[in-house]
């Protein structure tokens, strides 16, 4: 319900009943039609659905933000880095600011500057969750539109080109697992070649136990990734859970090499914490610090360091634990494996479904594949250095 009324002298007001039956008033009309205009044109806006109280638009960023946080659903991980890029960076800049005020030229010429100091996919991440929260505005109806429009101008940017991402062959690998076991122990090596030839992530093998690894006397076997439980997560604040895997497609099985079967039965009886790799304390295993005590000094080598408890040589600079599966998918090509096997092992969803829905593997595909990978194995093994002790991998 909105009606006109006269305010001071030479001007009239549009006053209107909002849901909470609060009144709210839009001033300033110099005469009694105007006003009146603005009352039609209300009631129609009202009638089709698209009007908006002006008084919304005056609602800050920061005044909206705690209803942001209460109806987000993302994983923990996420909303800790979601509040962090909020705290650091948007709202210094626009907090205080109301909805009807941020504007697309404003906002692109606040990312041109971030970019003088941040890397362009750190800005691009940090435009995105605005435009996040702005999208949640409009749906709130505060603003008819979210203002934020891609560039249409602007310089090429060749640093957002993606960096080449650092892959080993077998050799190469099980010389950083060789340097592993030097520096952090056994458990460490076996877990780094077990990523290197399974492809299965970071969180699905610290994520791993034992119930979920099968192993049989002829030295077959598989692990299971499961659909709810089949990964290790890790929020920024250092909490851990077990959860689902990356996608749908991650829940899967994966077959195990003869050798890899050998090294996981040692890796087994090592200890007797349900989880089949764990840290040097007993404990899950944390990204950070396997990185910065295992995969890192193995990888890069250690030559800078002075007086380090033993010397490691640079076997495969830059590579990642995340490298160790790319360096899966790299074997599978060059040995000719079939995409959709390649898809199946790395748990990658096909962007064919009509291939995805005949997604069965022939078990001499999946033989062959399990041939080709022990050979790299064995190659490796034969033509390793001996520079660190290897006793870790006998068992295989």
């Amino acid at each position: 319900m909105a009606w006109v009324e006269k305010c001071g002298d030479n001007t009239w007001r549009v006053r209107y009943r909002r849901d909470d039956d609060s009144i709210g008033s839009i001033p300033g009309f110099a005469t009694e039609q105007a006003a009146q205009d603005h009352v039609d044109d209300m009631k129609s806006e009202q009638r089709k659905g698209t009007w908006l109280d002006p008084a919304g638009g005056q609602t800050t960023l920061s005044e909206f933000l705690p209803d942001f946080w209460d109806a987000i659903d993302v994983d923990l991980r996420t909303e800790e880095n979601y509040r962090s890029i909020v705290r650091k960076h948007i709202e210094p800049r626009w907090g205080d600011t109301a909805f009807a005020d941020f504007k697309n030229l404003k906002i692109q010429a606040w990312a041109k500057e971030l970019r003088t100091r941040l890397s362009p996919v750190t800005v691009q991440g940090i435009t995105k969750l605005l435009s996040l929260i702005l999208s949640d505005a409009v749906d709130e109806k505060l603003i008819g539109a979210n203002p934020i429009r891609p560039p249409r101008r602007g310089r090429r940017r060749h640093g957002q080109r993606p960096k080449k991402k650092v892959w080993a062959e077998p050799l190469e690998l099980l010389e950083v697992a060789d340097q592993i076991a030097a520096c952090y122990g056994r458990s460490g090596a076996i877990l780094e070649v077990t990523a290197g030839w399974t492809g299965a992530r970071w969180g699905e093998l610290t994520g791993l136990q034992r119930r979920n690894v099968h192993l049989f006397d002829d030295d077959t076997g598989f692990i299971v990734i499961e659909p709810d439980t089949g990964t290790l997560h890790e929020s920024a604040s250092g909490q851990l859970w077990l959860g689902p895997p990356k996608t749908e497609a991650s829940a899967r099985t994966i077959s195990l090499v003869p050798f890899n079967v050998r090294l996981l039965r040692v890796q087994l009886a090592s200890h007797n914490h349900p989880h089949v790799f764990i840290g040097p304390d007993g404990g899950l295993l944390r990204r950070s610090n396997f990185a910065r005590r295992a995969q890192r000094p193995a990888a890069d080598g250690n030559l800078h360091v002075d007086n380090p408890r033993i010397r490691l040589h640079p076997a495969k600079p830059g590579l990642t634990f995340h490298g160790t599966r790319h360096s899966h998918k790299t074997w599978m090509i060059d040995d000719g494996i079939p995409e959709i096997a390649q898809a199946l092992r790395l748990g990658h969803v096909m962007p064919d479904k009509v291939q995805e829905t005949y997604s069965h593997v022939a078990a001499a595909v999946e033989a062959r594949l399990l041939q080709h990978l022990q050979e790299r194995w064995d190659k490796a093994v034969i033509n390793a250095p001996v520079d660190v002790d290897s006793n870790w991998r006998d068992a295989a």
